[in-house]
């Protein structure tokens, strides 16, 4: 159970209820504070879910950064609510997330999304580089262009056009890494491409590998005519 007093920071229409391993909203928040707080601030608890914020119809920031938020994630419809952090989560699809952030936050203006693999940023994705960031920037505006800010960096006048343009087509995927099949009937791991013969492929296997060659050099100015038989040539 909890105790209010002792969890809750309050300062003026500023709510804080951070760092108690929540794994969901504790209903006392939005009964209590739900129609006082403008400024809401969750973070470094373990929220898979954000259900009991459907009180606080009055939200203009929220802040939910340091969770274990994912792509289910699902908001009320705060139509006052301006800025949204959800840094340090466990979002992936960055279309389904967008999309549902167009349809209950029309008033959002500053996004954060870092940290989370959604967000292809090279401190937490090694290797993502600055073009992947800058085409995620694009279609996170293709989809929300009334952001003012977007993660750390002002949203710029040549980013929305280059949105409207061709940010339908800058959603960043992360291809699947696939296994390459086997030969049928063999059960060991697939070694990477080689054009020695198959006899020299294994390290531990230092025998010379002998085959025929289908081709004979014809020419009359080279060392190795000493090495062709004179019906050869």
């Amino acid at each position: 159970m909890f105790h209010a007093e002792s969890l809750v920071s309050l300062n003026g229409t500023q709510l804080s209820f951070m760092g108690h391993d929540a794994k969901e909203i504790p209903h006392f928040l939005g009964d209590t504070y739900g129609q006082i707080a403008r400024r809401l601030d969750l973070s470094f608890n373990q929220l898979r879910s954000l259900a009991g914020l459907k009180m606080f119809t009055e939200l203009e920031e929220l802040v939910v950064d340091n969770n274990l938020l994912g792509n289910d994630l699902q908001l009320p419809r705060l139509p006052n609510l301006h800025t949204l952090t959800l840094n340090k989560n466990q979002l992936t699809d960055i279309e389904a997330l967008l999309e549902h952030l167009a349809d209950v936050t029309p008033s959002l203006k500053y996004l954060s999304l870092l940290g989370n693999e959604a967000c292809p940023n090279q401190l937490v994705s090694p290797d993502k580089d600055e073009d992947d960031y800058q085409r995620y920037r694009y279609f996170v505006l293709h989809k929300l262009p009334q952001l003012k800010f977007l993660d750390t960096r002002k949203v710029t006048k040549t980013e929305l056009m280059e949105a409207r343009a061709r940010g339908a087509f800058m959603k960043v995927v992360k291809p699947k890494s696939e296994a390459v099949p086997n030969e049928a009937g063999s059960g060991s791991c697939s070694l990477p491409y080689t054009p020695l013969p198959r006899g020299s492929r294994d390290a531990k296997n230092h025998k010379g590998v002998f085959a025929k060659c289908r081709y004979i050099y014809y020419g009359k100015h080279s060392e190795g005519n000493r090495f062709i038989r004179n019906d050869q040539l």
